[in-house]
């Protein structure tokens, strides 16, 4: 057998010998970078308070992107790379509808980050709204929404509110149709009605796909440890007018356009 026989893992080309290596060095650097992020986690829950109660929504936010963007530098400590393709341009002053597979966490503070200038909010379940610092605050307060996925009739209500405060804002949104994380690359189904009803209360919105791919990877054994070397895709296809098509029409044609770019596994 050829000793020198390796495989693409992550991004990088590793021997079979060097595989037991850097999965035993992912222990030590999941630690450094767990305490890294529950930091990053507490020192942001004050100063997130702060910021809206005294200053407002504009300073608030700047607390956001800079807990964000300390979030998504963090993971370089586990050699995770970036790779961001833009395949389009992104209307200003206008609500913006962004939808997205979802494959861990991390898909999470890359859109908050990089898509900054556009002021994401999410529809996320209820049970995050407490308990997680800088997280549950910033999603009580910062303008997404949290819906009861047992009860329906409130879900409905917190997205046709949702879809109002995107419009008189012209803010983005975020959703994962998908309804809970593929916890292997390989993309579930959508759920439609979430999609539906945004888009009906929000007729003039634009849709932003976008497909993550790899960001399973970093959360394959749970949140520890986290492998190395991961490179997280995150490719932003061309915005689509809400108004162009039927409401199914348009769910068919962001589901293709979205699940056509993952790699699975």
């Amino acid at each position: 057998m050829n000793r020198l026989q390796g495989k693409l893992e992550g991004g990088f080309f590793i021997f079979k010998p060097m595989k037991a290596i850097v999965h035993i060095a992912s222990y030590p650097l999941s630690v450094i970078f767990l305490l890294l992020f529950g930091a990053i986690l507490l020192i942001f829950d004050p100063i997130q308070r702060v910021c809206l109660r005294v200053f407002g929504y504009q300073a608030h936010k700047k607390s956001v992107d800079c807990f964000n963007a300390l979030l998504v530098r963090s993971l370089h400590v586990l050699g995770t790379r970036f790779e961001i393709t833009n395949k389009g341009s992104i209307p200003d002053n206008a609500p913006i509808i962004i939808v997205s597979n979802h494959q861990s966490l991390w898909d999470i503070p890359p859109i908050l980050w990089f898509l900054r200038k556009y002021h994401p909010k999410f529809i996320s379940k209820k049970e995050l709204g407490k308990g997680i610092p800088s997280v549950s605050y910033n999603l009580k307060y910062g303008g997404s929404a949290l819906i009861d996925r047992k009860n329906p009739k409130q879900a409905i209500g917190e997205m046709i509110k949702f879809a109002n405060y995107l419009t008189t804002h012209n803010r983005s949104g975020v959703i994962f149709p998908e309804g809970t994380r593929s916890r292997n690359g390989i993309p579930k189904p959508f759920r439609r009605n979430g999609l539906r009803t945004l888009f009906e209360h929000a007729p003039n919105a634009y849709v932003l796909p976008i497909t993550f791919n790899n960001s399973w990877k970093l959360q394959r054994f749970g949140m520890f440890p986290v492998p190395l070397g991961t490179t997280f895709e995150m490719l932003i296809h061309p915005v689509i007018n809400v108004s162009e098509y039927s409401t199914e029409e348009l769910i068919d044609t962001i589901e293709k356009t979205i699940t056509a770019q993952i790699h699975t596994p």
